[in-house]
């Protein structure tokens, strides 16, 4: 399916002008505070207000009917729609069970972390000194890498060790200091790096690495290849230890493990994307290590620590708090890459719904895949009777083997703003397409209707 530059353009506007009516306020791009301590620019645009005729539970029973009643949904799927204009439940059907939610547990994820350490803080690596041994800390960075990459359309911008090197070399050089030893802390995130509910192979296949406080390039052994060195922070802090080499200062052969001294001098520092940047990474392209180490720091931020089972704690707290009823959720991962979590329609949507509710929130809205055009909903809604949704449904994505859902918003063709929740974890072996493009067809549905009889 080709579409010219004016339409890719034309419904990118449109998805940027729903975001921000959905949002209640959308800030300027690029416009949350930076590590340069810049002040996040004012709302630009006022709150959705309902427009046009209410949407009615029969218009959207009657527009969802025939995606839903497509046989490779399996027995068990289910739709959930909510009329954020109005603030009421519109149709529910399928839902008296959890679902397996895949990757739309993100949305959960995202949002708690949203929440509880807020959208403009800062995942600060350094490095600290004490006397002739130096340590590299890590402070919980899912997107740290080498060096900066060269595409200047890559975001969000990302803190290197390359930048972390030359200043420290910098430091090391104005204190007289020519050789260290450099050992490596990673001790913010504790227990299992690997999480007990995965399938064995998610690790050695590449599907997720080892989850730490310190790594580069998602501990993959070279950037944009699947496989992940076994300790990811060793990897990293001798990654550190060469760049260090390279800016004149001389280090120890052997890099361990350390408990950076409470006592022990900042030597030098750099600083993650803001956290709502990270959300719209993490979630644009459906990035399991990224929410992985955001489950964790919920589990910091709450004081619950830096577990898996600490961050889940801290994250059902946290839903709890912005008022979504988890006490039917089973959740095990912050990704969704376990097949044991279970989570109800109405609390995968509810994530949507709350971020379009409160305006800190809204990064969870501006980093949903659009329709179409980007992140995991680029090669989707091509196929027969999905062309309405392009550009106007903004969702995430969720994918197992037999497991298929979405979760997102869309603004109806009447001007109402819908959140919603379809999904399906009962797909036959063979209809994995065919199941995907019924969940397009319904969201689809949606944006074309409107859903008022």
């Amino acid at each position: 399916m080709t579409r010219s530059p004016r339409a890719v353009f034309v419904t990118l506007l449109a998805g940027a002008v729903l975001t921000g009516l959905a949002g209640g306020a959308q800030a300027v791009p690029g416009s949350s505070q930076s590590a340069t301590g810049a002040t996040a620019a004012p709302p630009v645009l006022a709150p959705a207000k309902p427009e046009g005729a209410a949407p009615a539970t029969a218009g959207v029973q009657k527009a969802l009917l025939a995606a839903l009643r497509d046989p490779s949904l399996g027995k068990h799927y289910g739709a959930y729609v909510y009329d954020a204009s109005r603030n009421k439940t519109l149709y529910s059907v399928g839902t008296t069970k959890p679902f397996v939610p895949a990757s739309t547990l993100k949305l959960l994820t995202t949002v708690a972390a949203l929440e509880a350490i807020g959208p403009d803080h800062l995942f600060t690596t350094k490095t600290v000194r004490s006397g002739g041994s130096l340590v590299l800390v890590g402070g919980g960075d899912p997107l740290l890498t080498v060096q900066r990459s060269k595409d200047p359309l890559d975001f969000p911008v990302r803190a290197t060790l390359q930048d972390l090197a030359t200043r420290t070399a910098k430091a090391l050089k104005a204190d007289g200091v020519a050789s260290v030893t450099l050992s490596y802390d990673a001790t913010l995130f504790s227990g299992p790096a690997v999480n007990a509910k995965w399938q064995p192979n998610y690790v050695t296949e590449g599907i997720a690495a080892p989850t730490s406080a310190l790594w580069v390039n998602e501990g993959r052994l070279s950037p944009g290849m699947a496989k992940r060195a076994p300790s990811p922070a060793q990897a990293a802090a001798t990654s550190f230890a060469k760049l260090l080499r390279a800016a004149g200062i001389t280090v120890a052969a052997s890099v361990k493990p350390a408990k950076a001294p409470a006592a022990a001098t900042e030597v030098a520092t750099v600083r993650s994307a803001p956290l709502g940047d990270l959300v719209e990474y993490v979630n644009l392209h459906s990035d399991n290590d990224g929410a992985e180490v955001l489950l964790r720091q919920v589990g910091v931020a709450t004081g619950n620590g830096g577990s898996y089972a600490g961050g889940i704690k801290g994250l059902r707290a946290t839903l709890t708090k912005l008022g979504l009823d988890v006490s039917k959720a089973r959740i095990e991962d912050g990704s969704g890459l376990s097949r044991t979590n279970q989570v109800p329609l109405d609390v995968l949507a509810g994530a949507v719904r709350v971020a379009v509710a409160q305006p800190e929130l809204r990064h969870l809205i501006s980093g949903l895949p659009v329709a179409g055009f980007t992140g995991s909903l680029a090669e989707r809604f091509a196929s027969p009777g999905t062309s309405a949704g392009t550009g106007f449904v903004r969702a995430k994505t969720g994918t197992l083997t037999g497991v298929h859902s979405l979760s997102g918003l869309v603004r109806t063709r009447t001007g109402t703003v819908l959140v919603f929740a379809v999904a399906t974890d009962s797909v036959p072996a063979d209809k994995p397409l065919q199941a995907r493009a019924a969940l397009d067809r319904a969201s689809a549905a949606l944006a074309s209707c409107g859903c008022t009889g």
